[in-house]
């Protein structure tokens, strides 16, 4: 039997016999916008239990109710992978997180540098815009998308265990360095503003243990592109696309 086309993510748990009652927002989707009606199969998922084929059992375009019937995919987690990037453009701003919850960030932190040129983001915004790309594109795993906080206030409280990637334009060979950086089971890609990282930024990440500098190639990148490009050179060498 085929899977569902139409998914949708839930905050509910998910089991077979279970059934789930949909928000507003979620019912004007599937029969306003839709057109499902009692009967018709939707593909649901939560962030834990996988994906699981449910079927409407009653709504309208102000609510509704999905009776759970069984498990179509199996949870699939992302490896331990942070992306940091600087806030750029809105529309820019919403493709990195999009690409990065399909690119298998398991956590995205927008960080304040030297030069990014945006001081505010709408966490809750770039967070929708994480849940409609793993609905999308077929994930069972949501990324959180953290407030905006100072890259230094970040880095003063990193993780030990965690080894931090280093997009610098300055550099050249990404594939070499990452090859010879230290295993590590956790890890986080770091991108930087349009502007770049300012020489601060750069000597001090330069000095921390847990950085490995890198290179994204010998032409400069957008830094949507760049967050994009640092993803897949990561997976491609150290993550489960290989």
């Amino acid at each position: 039997m085929s899977r569902p086309k139409i998914r949708l993510h839930v905050e509910h748990p998910l089991s077979q016999g279970q059934t789930v009652d949909l928000s507003r927002e979620q019912a004007n989707y599937l029969f306003a916008v839709m057109r499902l009606s009692p009967g018709d199969e939707v593909a649901l998922f939560n962030g834990r239990d996988g994906e699981w084929r449910a079927r409407v059992a009653d709504g309208s375009k102000r609510g509704g109710t999905l009776a759970v019937e069984e498990q179509t995919a199996p949870q699939q987690d992302p490896p331990d992978l942070w992306l940091l990037f600087a806030p750029i453009k809105k529309a820019r701003t919403d493709f990195i997180v999009e690409k990065a919850a399909e690119m298998g960030a398991a956590r995205i932190l927008p960080v304040q540098t030297d030069f990014t040129n945006s001081e505010r983001i709408r966490q809750d915004r770039l967070q929708a815009h994480a849940v409609e790309a793993a609905e999308q594109c077929g994930g069972t795993y949501v990324p959180t998308v953290e407030e905006l906080r100072p890259l230094s206030a970040v880095l003063d409280a990193w993780p030990a265990d965690r080894r931090l990637v280093f997009a610098d334009e300055a550099l050249v060979g990404a594939k070499r360095a990452l090859a010879a950086a230290p295993d590590a089971a956790k890890w986080a890609i770091l991108t930087g503003p349009e502007g770049g990282f300012s020489d601060a930024e750069r000597t001090r990440l330069r000095g921390l243990p847990f950085v490995t500098p890198i290179s994204l190639g010998p032409r400069i990148l957008r830094a949507d592109t760049a967050a994009v490009a640092a993803l897949a050179l990561w997976q491609a060498e150290r993550g489960d696309w290989r």
